[in-house]
């Protein structure tokens, strides 16, 4: 924990990034001498002026302490490239963010992701092909990563939950903020089935020049990135870009010519983009057969460790259960039935939905409003 809070303190630092995070690292070795080395060793280590100054002054002002109680009082989780739960694709990336802020689970099976992203002004068209090509990609296991976005982000993710499925969410501002606002109950509902994830630390606002940095995360953490429906300037061709830089696969579907928020999705297929017409498409490049999945899939059809759990999946096999029937009608108590359902949570075996109801994870289970 003491060495964690140096990794959090370089993140709310300006003018270190990955790069000259990772040879800050490398320079001295240790996190602790590094953020409180002296400037003339900071210059020594590679730092521009202007970021030694930042750091500086960075130190002065935070109380890394108070940040990091900060960030528990959030409910949030700090991962750091050293822990063994950070993404696995993304940690692979020389310019991987030293920090990630998690509010929800990060589970291993999320290395089998792939990102969705497009225009904030979603067409019925783009919604529809949407839903069309994540369900079957959630059946067959695979997450769902987006930005939370107005339009084809959040039918994305509002796609993989209704189909049962797991979806990650990429903030460009601090995990204490929803963007847009009126995602809140999408992003809550994200949270009891994946996550939200930022690299920006708590009290970083929506600024414009995040979702750029944003869109790489999107791209990193995913096997490959499918542009749905986007206009010939927008964010979704940027991550289609970092998809490129990174190695990723870039998918595009086709939209009507004539249209000008799928003018940029039609030239990236004649960019050389695959064009996607179904979600065999996409598994079929990325060669993810549903056996390739499999272990991802077990998440979901993974079998109840003892009898508890065995009777707790019966009660739950219909509609979705209050805790307080699972207790009446197992004959637990809500200390046995709470525990099993934390740890059958923790597997993916069942879903908690609003008010302490639960379900199981298979399934379409219920949806999710976008206000």
């Amino acid at each position: 924990m003491s060495a964690r809070k140096y990794w959090v303190g370089f993140s709310v630092v300006k003018g270190i990034g990955p790069v000259r995070f990772r040879a800050l690292q490398q320079h001295f070795g240790d996190l602790e001498l590094a953020w409180n080395a002296p400037e003339a060793d900071l210059l020594a280590a590679g730092l521009t002026r202007p970021a030694a100054a930042s750091l500086v002054e960075t130190r002065r002002s935070v109380d890394l302490d108070r940040l990091m109680d900060d960030v528990d009082a959030l409910g949030a989780t700090v991962l750091t490239l050293d822990d063994p739960d950070y993404p696995v694709l993304l940690g692979e990336l020389p310019d991987a963010p030293p920090v990630l802020y998690v509010k929800g689970t990060l589970l291993d099976v999320d290395r089998w992701a792939v990102a969705f992203v497009g225009t904030r002004r979603a067409s019925a068209y783009g919604r529809d092909m949407t839903y069309q090509l994540v369900t079957p990609l959630v059946n067959a296991g695979i997450t769902i990563v987006s930005g939370l976005a107005l339009g084809i982000d959040a039918t994305a993710h509002k796609a993989a939950l209704d189909a049962g499925g797991r979806t990650i969410a990429v903030l460009g501002c601090g995990i204490d903020t929803i963007y847009p606002p009126e995602h809140r109950h999408l992003a809550a509902a994200i949270m009891d089935n994946g996550a939200l994830v930022t690299q920006f630390a708590p009290g970083t606002p929506p600024d414009a020049k995040n979702f750029p940095v944003r869109n790489r995360t999107i791209s990193g953490m995913a096997l490959g990135v499918v542009v749905v429906e986007a206009p010939q300037s927008s964010g979704a061709l940027l991550t289609a870009d970092c998809a490129a830089d990174q190695g990723r696969d870039v998918f595009a579907v086709a939209g009507n010519a004539t249209s000008k928020g799928s003018l940029g999705a039609n030239q990236l297929i004649q960019a050389g983009a695959k064009l996607v017409i179904s979600a065999e498409d996409i598994m079929e490049e990325l060669n993810l057969t549903r056996s390739t999945v499999e272990t991802s899939t077990q998440l979901r059809e993974i079998a109840p460790a003892d009898p508890t759990e065995a009777a707790l999946v019966d009660l739950l096999a219909g509609e979705p259960v209050h805790i307080d029937h699972l207790c009446r009608a197992s004959g637990l108590t809500i200390t046995e039935v709470s525990s099993a359902l934390a740890i059958m949570e923790l597997k993916g075996l069942v879903r908690r939905l609003e008010g302490m109801t639960y379900t199981l994870a298979r399934g379409r289970g219920d949806t999710y409003r976008l206000d």
